[in-house]
């Protein structure tokens, strides 16, 4: 019965990665349906990151007293509902309201998730579920992405959203069968406690690096659309979707991420090196070819997933009994600099250009390799 269970948790994470990212490649039609500005596409996907930012620290107080089977069913529906209203939507400010609303649902079901994982699976095998739980994040963050572009492409942008929403409410049957009621683990940090870890200055050098990685990976995934649509206004957005292929190599990254630290030499140098690959990657992105930028885009991706995979496991390795704090500021640091990442750096790219923006990207990638350094030095 338990693979059964795995299977349902694994299908709804994918789903719910889905309605996280599903709208980033389209941005540009809605720019052009609705004659919307540039900033105002882009905000899609800032208003359903921006709870992913304070959910670790301040969910815990929210949704402590609530059912964890039902609440985590209920959001689900919810979504699916939401998902559906989207479609049939006709409006910027009912679009925009219904994202910020599936973006405070996010972060607790995906919580759930994990913690029915670990919940349902037996402890030998709780790592290796895990993994697999990383592995259907990126999946349903590559499928959204392609799925809604290709049919956009072929049957406008509203029939996506349609499909998804059944899906989630069919979901919404399928969870009944997941078990019984789990401990959600939500963090409840005191105030006293988030300083005790920001005084760290390990801590400190992995929150603040992480804040800017993430910043420079969100800003490039959700302004590429614009620019490939700029190369080529009839590119079709199913290639537009495609361009997120790259993000898939995060699962072989995941896996074999011990491998990679023994041969590396530790994990700051690992971090270090997986900050030069990403920084480089973002160099390809000044050739305008389609092709090229494709293939730029595992480079910049591999390089990512090397830092996250290794700063992530990092914190809980130094980490002792603040664990779930610690773990929970990382979240935090990593959404905020993400969601900032999909709005701030437009500025740049509106007034100065594409290579203006892929400059000050590369140049905050490198900047963090000063927290890199300060990590190995203990600085």
């Amino acid at each position: 019965m338990t693979r059964y269970q795995l299977l349902i948790i694994y299908t709804c994470t994918i789903l719910t990665l889905c309605t996280l990212y599903a709208v980033q490649p389209i941005q540009p039609l809605f720019e052009k349906e609705f004659a919307l500005s540039r900033f105002e596409a882009v905000i899609f996907t800032t208003v359903i990151m921006l709870p992913l930012g304070f959910a670790p620290i301040v969910y815990g107080y929210v949704l402590e007293t609530l059912s964890s089977k039902l609440f985590l069913r209920n959001a689900v529906l919810i979504l699916g509902v939401l998902e559906l209203l989207f479609a049939y939507s006709d409006t910027y400010a009912a679009l925009l309201g219904i994202r910020a609303l599936q973006g405070v649902l996010i972060p607790a079901v995906l919580t759930s998730l994990m913690s029915y994982i670990s919940f349902i699976t037996p402890k030998e095998r709780v790592q290796q579920a895990i993994g697999y739980y990383i592995a259907a994040t990126i999946l349903g963050g590559f499928i959204g992405r392609l799925l809604s572009g290709t049919l956009s492409d072929l049957f406008g942008w509203r029939l996506f959203f349609i499909l998804l929403g059944i899906a989630l409410i069919a979901m919404y049957g399928c969870l009944h069968y997941v078990g019984e009621e789990v401990k959600v683990d939500f963090v409840k940090p005191k105030l006293s406690q988030i300083v005790d870890v920001l005084k760290q200055k390990s801590f400190l050098n992995i929150y603040t690096m992480m804040f800017f990685i993430f910043f420079v990976f969100q800003a490039l995934l959700n302004f590429i659309p614009f620019q490939l649509k700029q190369l080529s206004s009839t590119m079709g957005y199913g290639k537009v979707g495609m361009m997120y292929a790259g993000y898939i190599i995060g699962f072989i990254v995941s896996i074999r991420i011990l491998w990679l630290i023994k041969r590396l030499g530790g994990e700051t140098k690992t971090i270090m090196i997986g900050i030069v690959i990403f920084a480089l990657g973002l160099q390809i992105f000044h050739i305008g070819d389609y092709t090229v930028m494709f293939a730029g885009m595992f480079v910049f991706c591999a390089g990512f997933f090397i830092i996250h995979s290794v700063a992530s496991g990092l914190i809980s390795k130094l980490a002792h009994e603040k664990r779930a704090i610690s773990n929970g500021l990382y979240l935090s640091f990593y959404y905020a600099g993400g969601t900032i990442g999909t709005f701030a750096p437009g500025v740049f790219y509106a007034y100065l250009g594409w290579h203006a923006f892929i400059g000050l990207l590369a140049c905050i990638a490198f900047a963090t390799l000063w927290f890199a350094y300060a990590l190995q030095k203990g600085v």
